[in-house]
């Protein structure tokens, strides 16, 4: 049986020298903590908090992420496709997400604040109804990606082809359209 972890508030444990231990982690609060490079793979995190932390490189090979919200996080080329899918939802707020990976994950609804999420990959992804406040997409990657009703009203430095992505009702401004007509190679003045 694992053991179960609640309430508790971890602050500036570096989690890379000593692990945290294996087990459910339920309506915790992680505050300045380093992770880097660890694996949390298999881990339950169930309404918890991750505020200030340094959790790139990380591995979540089946880790459970249910309603978990990253506040001030670096979470640099993090694989969230290997998590456990079931159950998963997760808020991210002024957070460095570049070079992680969402492949063919569905994150209907999921909300990103003033993210840095250069290059990072939402090839198939499904982000229907999410939206992407004041983030920084440079080189992020939409290709099959459902975008339907997604908010990229105030995001910035995306570029992608409407024709390989689904984005019926979509919402963009209008200075960032011209990253949807990056591929024809035009001068918009």
């Amino acid at each position: 049986m694992t053991q179960l972890t609640e309430s508790k508030i971890f602050e500036r444990e570096d989690f890379t020298s000593t692990p945290l231990p294996r087990a459910e982690y339920e309506n915790c609060t992680f505050k300045n903590c380093t992770f880097y490079s660890s694996s949390l793979s298999n881990f339950v995190f169930r309404e918890c908090t991750f505020d200030g932390c340094d959790l790139s490189l990380v591995s979540l090979i089946n880790t459970t992420l249910n309603d978990i919200k990253f506040v001030n996080c670096k979470l640099l080329g993090v694989k969230f496709n290997e998590a456990n899918a079931f159950l998963l939802s997760f808020r991210f707020e002024n957070s460095i997400l570049s070079h992680s990976v969402f492949y063919r994950m569905k994150l209907k609804k999921t909300i990103f604040v003033n993210c840095k999420m250069e290059e990072t990959d939402f090839t198939e992804t499904d982000l229907t109804s999410s939206s992407l406040d004041n983030c920084d997409l440079h080189r992020a990657v939409f290709y099959n990606t459902i975008l339907e009703k997604a908010d990229f009203r105030s995001a910035f430095n995306y570029s992608f082809d409407p024709e390989r992505n689904r984005i019926k009702k979509a919402r963009f401004s209008q200075a960032g359209v011209t990253g949807l007509l990056a591929k024809y190679n035009i001068e918009i003045e």
